[in-house]
């Protein structure tokens, strides 16, 4: 019931304003037949502080001014001051309470007590025993003030609480935003080191494999036979990068695990089918490393030897790592070639994917030429983040 009395008064706010103020017009100029000069000079008095209402919400102090001299004027002409005789007064004092700040609502609320109750003593025109002239007058203009200021405390509260809720839900949709991006750029990554690794190892065993066709025909049908591996492999590791893509309640999504330093031996092979022979050291105890920093592991070798193959035109690499307590530090050079392919046009992310990678899991990596020759990239990683 009070919710549909609501919905009715915001649909038709002017038709509700109008029969409220119909009201208190009503009830105010009711109480001048009660003593004084007569009803009439009440009536005009009733008039004018209910007709200033009107304008309450844009003038709040003026209308309580107002106010307020009618209600004086009233106790000093002999009227009863009662409540409802007071009625405008409450009416523009809870107005001007909810729209001003507290110290503006008190000082006005003590000026009104001061002018109606020493407008009312000093008139001898009303035979009320001064407690009747005060304590009622004090206590009904002090009541809008109060009410008022709870009030106005309660909707700064829920104001509060809507911009802080804003601002947790601007938050979320910028944190998700970042990690989409940063998904977008993981994903990315992956597939750039996918591709590039096995088609650069393809374009080698192919490349060997042609150079090879009429000379040594049983070598070059071996290369062809690991390149179908090489594009076999690239086509796996492909659906398994994708597959991140994918809803996590999708069906068929890829099970194998993540690559890690455990395929070293298989990587080592790929490129040596392509001509490129390459070593893999260790020193120091060898340690079981997290998901994360296996992975890292594995795709700065692979890159870094991918660079080799495209690049350097050497035929021979080395990898090796070495573990402390709580560090890999991996190394992959090569003693450089006498004619190094050039870079191609544009540039590549391939360093700057390595050190993202690194970064990411809380290690760093150097790249760049070896003082004797060649070029070498070195890797420290955190055996576990």
């Amino acid at each position: 019931m009070l919710t549909s009395w609501r919905r009715y008064a915001d649909r038709h706010a002017r038709l509700v304003e109008a029969a409220f103020l119909l009201l208190v017009y009503a009830a105010t100029s009711r109480q001048y037949d009660r003593g004084g000069p007569g009803w009439w000079p009440g009536l005009l008095i009733a008039t004018a502080a209910c007709l200033s209402l009107l304008w309450r919400r844009g003038h709040s102090r003026a209308v309580t001014a107002v106010t307020a001299v009618c209600a004086g004027l009233s106790g000093a002409l002999g009227y009863e001051v009662n409540p409802v005789l007071l009625l405008p007064v409450i009416v523009a004092l809870y107005e001007l309470t909810v729209r001003n700040p507290r110290e503006l609502a008190r000082a006005c609320c003590l000026a009104v007590v001061s002018l109606v109750v020493l407008a009312t003593l000093l008139s001898g025109r009303n035979d009320q025993p001064w407690t009747e002239k005060t304590v009622p007058t004090v206590f009904w203009v002090a009541l809008p003030v109060v009410q008022g200021s709870a009030v106005r405390a309660r909707r700064a509260y829920l104001e509060a609480v809507r911009t802080r809720a804003d601002l947790a839900e601007r938050t979320r949709e910028e944190e998700a935003r970042q990690r989409v991006a940063e998904e977008r750029v993981r994903i990315a990554r992956e597939l750039h080191d996918v591709v590039a690794h096995h088609m650069a190892l393809a374009n080698a065993q192919a490349g060997t494999a042609a150079h090879l066709a009429r000379s040594r025909p049983e070598q070059a049908e071996k290369i062809l036979v690991d390149l179908t591996g090489t594009t076999s492999a690239a086509l796996r590791e492909l659906e398994a990068t994708v597959g991140l893509l994918r809803r996590p309640d999708e069906p068929e999504s890829p099970l194998e695990p993540a690559p890690g330093l455990a395929r070293l031996p298989e990587l080592v092979s790929a490129f040596a089918s392509a001509g490129l022979q390459v070593t893999v050291s260790t020193d120091g105890k060898e340690r079981q490393l997290s998901p994360g920093v296996d992975l890292t592991a594995f795709r700065i070798v692979q890159e870094a030897l991918t660079n080799v193959a495209k690049h350097a035109a050497v035929r021979t690499a080395r990898v090796r790592l070495s573990y402390t307590h709580d560090r890999l530090a991996l190394t992959v050079s090569d003693d450089g070639g006498p004619n190094p392919s050039p870079p191609a046009p544009g540039g590549g992310f391939g360093l700057i994917g390595m050190r993202e990678r690194a970064r990411s899991a809380g290690g760093r990596l150097e790249a760049g030429h070896r003082p004797g020759g060649g070029f070498a990239v070195t890797a420290e990683l955190p055996v576990h983040p």
